[in-house]
């Protein structure tokens, strides 16, 4: 597709660490390296499941402790900090009573639905938007992540042959 092989990305590490890597790409994260991991590489479900949660975590923790200096810095600039500041005050009072409604469930679901758009990366996203404080998004997070592992696997497991 579009000339992207991911499979070809870390062809000459070993396959775990190929799996690790490949969750951490916001492109790819965890719904295509579960499938790669257990179809391509011949890994475990179990070990895979491990690899790509724990990949696509690392990432998670890294944008939520560096995203308030990267906002700081961002801020600070004429054109960029005023684009971004609407930007945020439009995200958060659009989905805002969402969020309010639905909660922390809403951020897991968001995370762990495997869905285009949706994953760590943006749910770390959401999760500075709304300010949610670091370890509680952290944790919402990797519930997400864990969600999305499951279901990938399980989708990988049982329908992966026959797509």
């Amino acid at each position: 597709m579009f000339g992207i092989h991911p499979i070809s990305w870390f062809s000459a590490l070993p396959n775990e660490l190929a799996v690790f890597l490949l969750s951490m790409i916001p492109v790819t994260e965890l719904r295509a390296a579960i499938p790669i991991g257990i179809e391509m590489y011949g890994l475990s479900p179990v070990n895979t499941w491990i690899l790509a949660v724990v990949g696509n975590a690392v990432p998670a923790a890294i944008l939520l402790c560096c995203m308030p200096y990267i906002h700081d810095f961002i801020i600070e600039k004429k054109v960029l900090g005023k684009l971004l500041t609407t930007q945020l005050r439009k995200a958060e009072k659009k989905f805002s009573g969402k969020y309010a409604k639905y909660g922390a469930l809403g951020l897991v679901l968001f995370v762990g639905i495997p869905l285009p758009l949706t994953g760590a990366w943006t749910g770390t996203l959401a999760a500075f938007v709304f300010n949610i404080p670091f370890k509680k998004s952290f944790i919402l997070i990797f519930a997400g992540i864990c969600l999305a592992a499951t279901i990938m696997t399980f989708i990988t497991l049982f329908f992966g042959r026959v797509v």
